[in-house]
């Protein structure tokens, strides 16, 4: 097994990065903080995160220079990295320069306006020669795939950006070895179809109905190719995906699997105006999303909705892996402003439909996308 290992580790490298020799990788992950409660189960899948994150900065070392770092855990998917990951991408002179005008610390506590962001872009790009590393593996528990640190690495530097929250070594032997080029085939042909889409209906057998608006929203395909100054993936890939029109999302989505576990019964999520207006259920996670949603507007946005596209994923017990399954939907709370929407939040969260009947509305037409879980187009 160790021997497999290293050499999909190296696939990673070589086939997904496309790394040269002369190319600077940075690697990092996040640890358990001291303040956080994690189950037992959950604590050893973590130090198994932060172990496979050395062992793939120490492959990396064959092919290129590489840079590890690890930090305590921001607790939330879409919190940005703290300042030393800041400085080991940007290059101490970025970072000097957006503490001296209180910028860095706008952009870690998400209130960076639209204006602000200007001025950030603006001193990224007068020093982007400097920034110190062309490709990002980021194996943090936590996502940092909706970011300012990977938007602005990625628009402004061109920087490669591998996003891989909550992966497993197992991924490596599952949805990590699909047929990249037919996956790239279905993954596209898909996103092509939804451009210039009006509206998505779904629909599951266990309840869920959607409207979802998205006109004039970019779709985005995930195809696993991190070989193009400035791309970024989810690893393992296999997904399109847009941000919903905030404000106009209606209906109800049943939650059937938190993002680690199945859930012990189904948890309704009531959608009005673009928001989670009610959490119904006693499972015990539905007590952690009413703490967790009531904490700020912004996390109740209905931030994304993303078809996976990937035949070997078909873990439903880890969101990384699970919303990429073919023929899943997922639908993502919180921060969407990293890829086409209008809400910046440190916060967010996918979930999973299983076995959905998804209609498109453009122009006159109507399409059919997927009927219970089978890909039409």
């Amino acid at each position: 097994m160790r021997e497999e290992l290293t050499k999909a580790i190296a696939g990673l490298y070589v086939t997904n990065l496309g790394i040269k020799k002369n190319e600077k990788v940075l690697v990092f992950t996040d640890t358990i903080g001291p303040d956080e409660d994690v189950p037992d189960q959950d604590k050893k899948r973590r130090k198994e995160l932060v172990s496979l994150a050395e062992k793939v900065a120490e492959i990396g070392k064959e092919f290129c220079d590489t840079i590890f770092l690890t930090y305590s855990s921001l607790k939330e998917h879409g919190a940005e990295p703290p300042r030393k990951v800041w400085s080991a991408a940007f290059g101490k002179e970025v970072i000097s320069r957006l503490e001296k005008e209180g910028l860095l610390r706008r952009i870690l506590e998400k209130k960076l306006t639209t204006n602000l962001s200007k001025r950030v872009e603006g001193i990224i790009k007068e020093h982007k020669n400097e920034a110190r590393v062309n490709v990002v593996i980021a194996l943090s528990n936590f996502s940092t795939t909706h970011t300012m640190f990977r938007e602005f690495l990625c628009s402004v530097c061109g920087v490669r950006y591998a996003s891989m929250p909550l992966f497993d070594k197992t991924m490596f032997f599952g949805p990590m070895r699909v047929n990249w080029e037919q996956l790239a085939r279905r993954t596209e042909t898909l996103a092509e179809v939804l451009g210039d889409g009006n509206e998505l209906l779904v629909n599951a057998p266990n309840g869920t109905n959607l409207k979802i608006k998205m006109k004039g929203r970019p779709i985005l395909a995930d195809t696993g190719s991190l070989v193009k100054p400035g791309v970024f993936s989810n690893l393992p890939a296999g997904e399109v995906f847009f941000a919903p029109l905030e404000g106009k999302a209606e209906g109800r989505l049943v939650l059937e699997w938190a993002p680690t576990r199945k859930l012990s019964a189904p948890i309704t999520l009531i959608i009005r105006n673009g928001l989670a207006v009610r959490v119904l259920g006693k499972e015990p996670y539905a007590s952690l999303l009413r703490r967790v949603l009531k904490g700020n507007i912004k996390f109740r946005n209905i931030a994304e909705l993303g078809i996976g596209t990937n035949d070997r994923a078909k873990r439903p017990d880890n969101i990384l892996e699970s919303e990429k399954i073919l023929g899943t939907i997922h639908v993502a709370l919180g921060d969407n402003s990293t890829f086409g929407g209008n809400v910046k939040a440190p916060f967010h969260q996918d979930f999973v439909v299983f076995d959905p009947t998804v209609v498109l509305l453009k122009g006159r037409k109507r399409i059919d996308i997927l009927k219970d879980s089978i890909l039409l187009v």
